[in-house]
């Protein structure tokens, strides 16, 4: 009797010195866990809700993006956690926290690359700055970099460039993001016409086009406003430079530069509109 009587003596007293902070911890976490939980659900719902993320690669975009922020939270909440407890067992934390100072030097002297290409994969994520399927120019470390982003991690983005080279990036390297997939974009068009020809008749004449154009389903669908002449641009050796910009789809302004070329060479042709005649290289007397 008396040792049982003894024995709930010490459970009592291990319950009170320590039981109590324990139970205490343990319950405060799992409380901050679900809320964790809970308010990246609900951030996540807000963002998925939006009309214009609706995407696929938009929602592997924010999976992604709230499953770091989940991960970051939940570590940082059970660190503390765990620490408490063993403080409440009188483990003795100095040497614990001295030997994870050294290694914390030691990981981040090899791993700081890793950190920096991590935590830059994680703002651009946060701040959408581009996305799978997105044509990009990045400038990095070794120079610019310029394709289609074919995929993206936290560490490293990839860059299918257009002569099907495929580049790796990590993504603490990249300095400058050019998205050329966001928004609209601007076709430009240069056309040469030979000297003594009248600048005014040639913006006649593509004026003409261009209204023409403005009818054209196909341009229609790539252009939103269809094209315009803003006029000389320069002059050369050879002739007078006209410039033609049209504000198109990110997706189509080659596709537009490409039509505007073909229909303002057949048209000027049909007109009668001289184009420069390069110059011929002198040629050697003969001896």
């Amino acid at each position: 009797m008396e040792g049982m009587l003894g024995q709930t003596s010490v459970d009592q007293s291990w319950f009170e010195d320590w039981g109590i902070s324990v139970i205490v911890t343990l319950a405060t976490a799992i409380v901050i866990t679900i809320a964790i939980k809970i308010a990246v659900a609900r951030f996540r719902r807000k963002l998925e809700g939006t009309p214009n993320l609706t995407q696929e690669l938009n929602l592997q975009r924010i999976a992604t993006l709230t499953g770091a922020l989940s991960a970051t939270g939940l570590t940082i909440v059970w660190t503390v956690a765990v620490l408490i407890i063993l403080d409440s067992f009188d483990v003795p934390l100095g040497p614990f926290f001295a030997s994870a100072g050294i290694a914390g030097v030691a990981l981040g002297f090899g791993a700081q690359s890793i950190v920096k290409d991590t935590l830059t994969g994680f703002f651009i994520l946060l701040e959408n700055q581009f996305g799978v399927g997105n044509t990009v120019e990045f400038l990095t470390t070794a120079g610019p970099v310029t394709g289609r982003v074919e995929w993206f991690t936290l560490r490293a983005t990839a860059i299918r460039a257009y002569d099907g080279t495929l580049h790796i990036v990590p993504n603490g390297n990249i300095q400058v993001v050019s998205n050329k997939s966001r928004g609209w974009a601007r076709a430009i068009v240069d056309t040469q016409i030979a000297y003594g020809q009248d600048p005014e008749e040639v913006r006649a004449i593509l004026d003409e086009l261009f209204d023409e154009l403005r009818d054209d389903s196909q341009m229609k669908d790539w252009s939103m406003d269809g094209a315009g002449v803003l006029g000389v641009e320069t002059t050369s050796d050879t002739g007078v430079v006209i410039r033609v910009v049209a504000d198109t789809r990110p997706s189509k302004k080659g596709d537009v530069e490409r039509l505007m070329r073909a229909r303002i060479t057949q048209r000027l042709s049909e007109r009668g509109i001289r184009a420069p005649v390069a110059a011929q290289p002198p040629t050697a007397p003969n001896a």
